[in-house]
């Protein structure tokens, strides 16, 4: 298999190193690049992962580099193709994603400079919570075009709908297609007039009741976790969206995908990062495809959209 190009993942706690595992393991990158200011740990990952290779047969070359807050340690990322960025706090119980805006600001700003410093033409493809905030602010800070700079939220919140639907009604998660738009958090709109089981609409296998009860769920669906935890946030499926958007940037794929983007006049909906398919490539996002919606679920993408737009119009100043 070949591979090419260089990716990086930014913060190397479990969501990082996970992300930085599966993105190894594909064996489509020539080099993953693992980052954190924890002085040791992104090189003892590193070299665990790579001890790793001939038991899972892949040779993408993992290199840690602890980093600093000044930017020294960034030389280790020059000429990214990819970056993720995870780097952050994580929620704990009770702690709605808003609540990490503050410090989490700070952290992404300074990783986004430093990022446009060594890899002026990568694509970023930003984790940190509040995602939507949190993205727009990558922007900002790497003066990066908006197209070069995504959000991952709706690639997890379509797959955690999709697994509660095949969950509920007791089918393979493949027989289960979901779609989840809008905000990262409490205006996410997931949508069930796109949601088939078998092919067949949704609405035909479950009552308007369950499938309510099924987008509450999915809402909730980070903070669950959380609880259940006690003490640290999801990584498995989310570093599994990060991974597969990176992957569809790296193979050009034009792969149309749920993610936090730059929208500029699709739903009547401009000059905003919101949740939105889009068709992912070697560029970033290639275009929004804007697909089939109800009124109803139109009316609470644009609610999402306003919702959001407040909040990143503030991150300018964090």
């Amino acid at each position: 298999m070949s591979r090419s190009g260089k990716v990086t993942v930014v913060g190397a706690g479990f969501y990082g190193s996970t992300t930085a595992l599966r993105l190894a393991e594909y064996n489509i990158f020539e080099t993953v690049v693992l980052t954190d200011i924890v002085e040791g740990k992104p090189e003892g990952l590193a070299l665990d992962i790579n001890q790793s290779r001939s038991i899972e047969g892949f040779e993408t070359k993992v290199v840690g580099a602890t980093t600093t807050a000044d930017g020294q340690g960034y030389e280790a990322t020059a000429n990214s193709d990819v970056v993720v960025i995870t780097a952050g706090l994580p929620r704990k119980p009770g702690m709605s994603r808003m609540d990490l805006i503050g410090v989490n600001a700070g952290i992404v700003r300074g990783v986004a400079e430093n990022i446009a410093k060594h890899s002026p033409n990568a694509v970023l493809i930003v984790v940190s919570n509040p995602l939507d905030e949190m993205t727009a602010l990558a922007q900002i800070a790497s003066k990066f075009p908006h197209h070069r700079v995504m959000g991952q939220a709706g690639m997890l919140d379509t797959a955690r709908f999709t697994h509660f639907v095949a969950e509920k009604l007791n089918v393979p998660v493949a027989s289960v297609k979901t779609l989840t738009l809008g905000s990262h958090g409490d205006t996410m709109v997931p949508v069930p007039s796109r949601c088939t089981v078998d092919g067949k609409p949704l609405s035909e296998k479950l009552s308007a009741a369950e499938i309510e009860e099924l987008v509450t769920r999915t809402r909730n669906g980070g903070a669950e976790v959380v609880a259940l935890l006690k003490t640290g946030s999801a990584y498995y499926a989310p570093s599994a969206a990060a991974a597969r958007m990176a992957r569809a940037v790296i193979q050009d794929t034009g792969e149309v995908m749920p993610v936090c983007a730059w929208v500029d006049g699709e739903y009547g909906i401009s000059g905003v990062y919101l949740g939105v398919e889009a068709e992912i490539g070697r560029s970033g996002v290639k275009k929004v495809v804007a697909g089939n919606l109800t009124d109803s679920e139109l009316a609470e993408l644009k609610v999402a959209a306003e919702a959001v737009r407040a909040k990143q119009a503030d991150v300018k100043d964090l």
